[in-house]
């Protein structure tokens, strides 16, 4: 099953524009604030050019990459009054509720044609008014939890009654507008939480919109630690940069409508024009590589003559549960796995004899760690 990433942001932000950059689904852009609820999804192929070096080697029958869902929703924050206070409708939440992941769009670039809502481009305001959107939505998804949990406590049962507390101080934290990650919980809260699907609980990574002629600009200041010169889309991007740091979060910096254009055009000529700009690789490449980081998330490889596939596991599995991704069989009668780095076959020429001589090619145990770009072949026993 596909990782899913939820893309939202504040109306006109470039939402779906990044969502047809990524995907090349080809969504239909408004150029004016829509309230449709309707979402946009596509599943995509994770770029991982080990495959391709893998599949130079041992000429398989099929090429199998991990993929991503991307699940693009309506700009967040044109309700008003009553539904306002009452958050998201079901319906919208219902589209990213069960994200893995948030991909936040922050639009940093000008356009008259289609001018911001609050009319100017500003980081520090567009990310606060859209916490305070997904709080008020947290909000109301933990009202109703109070209310049964309240009911149930009723019977002396202390369990309801500490869940309750808890409930409480998660309450008035929203209240002040701070996402729930913010907050601190022990094991029992923790699967309350989990239970709530609460969206300022998502790991969340930012992406910031930019034109094409600051784009190489924006890059640069998101690595750099000074921006006391900053103007314009690039005070913007710094205002992103500062917030993202101080929440450990991923940060991104891309030009949504150039990059969907690019999309459009055959690889090999996007590249090209990339290169002719001297601008980095495709901004919707390193979107997915830091929604992988931001879930903490590595691939392993499996290669052969059948085929060549990378699999995607939790950094930090085990060799046994990294078994389990290809088949439940081959954890539960996991002996041990044969494993050589994709860095070490490379430097042998590729050649896994030679890898042998070296003696980059090992036998792991239930304990071994898996690596990111582990080549894995397990070796199991189910007949008992």
């Amino acid at each position: 099953m596909a990782l899913t990433v939820g893309i939202i942001g504040l109306p006109l932000s470039g939402k779906t524009t990044l969502f047809n950059a990524l995907t090349r689904a080809g969504a239909e852009i408004s150029g004016y604030p829509t309230s449709t609820v309707q979402a946009n999804r596509a599943v995509v192929q994770v770029p991982d050019e080990r495959l391709t070096r893998l599949a130079e080697i041992f000429n398989p029958r099929k090429i199998v990459p991990t993929a991503i869902e991307f699940v693009d929703v309506a700009g967040i924050g044109q309700e008003t009054g009553a539904a306002k206070r009452e958050g998201l409708s079901a319906e919208f939440l219902g589209h990213i509720r069960n994200a893995d992941a948030l991909a936040i769009v922050v639009r940093c670039f000008e356009n008259p044609q289609a001018p911001h809502p609050s009319g100017g481009v500003n980081a520090t305001r567009d990310l606060d008014d859209l916490t305070a959107e997904l709080a008020i939505t947290d909000l109301a998804t933990v009202d109703k939890r109070i209310d049964a949990t309240g009911r149930k406590a009723k019977s002396g049962d202390k369990k309801f009654g500490e869940e309750l507390e808890f409930l409480r101080r998660l309450r008035e934290h929203l209240n002040e507008g701070r996402p729930a990650s913010e907050l601190h919980y022990n094991t029992l809260e923790e699967n309350v939480l989990r239970e709530l699907f609460l969206l300022t609980m998502k790991p969340r990574l930012y992406v910031v919109n930019v034109g094409e002629d600051v784009l190489g600009d924006a890059g640069a200041l998101l690595e750099s630690e000074n921006h006391a010169s900053a103007t314009g889309e690039l005070a913007c991007v710094a205002a992103a940069r500062d917030r993202a740091r101080a929440e450990n979060a991923e940060i991104v910096a891309v030009s949504a409508k150039l990059e969907a254009e690019l999309g459009e055009l055959p690889e090999e000529d996007a590249a090209e024009y990339l290169a002719a700009l001297g601008l980095p690789k495709l901004g919707a490449d390193r979107v997915i590589q830091a929604g992988y980081r931001v879930l903490n998330l590595i691939s392993f490889l499996t290669a052969g003559e059948d085929e060549v596939r990378a699999w995607t596991v939790t950094q930090g599995a085990k060799a046994p549960a990294a078994a389990g991704k290809i088949h439940t069989d081959f954890e539960r009668g996991f002996i041990r796995a044969e494993v050589v780095h994709y860095d070490d076959l490379l430097a042998a020429g590729g050649s896994m004899k030679t890898a042998k001589e070296h003696g980059h090619v090992r036998l792991e145990g239930k304990d071994y760690v898996v690596r990111d770009g582990d080549i894995i072949e397990f070796r199991f026993n189910v007949s008992k």
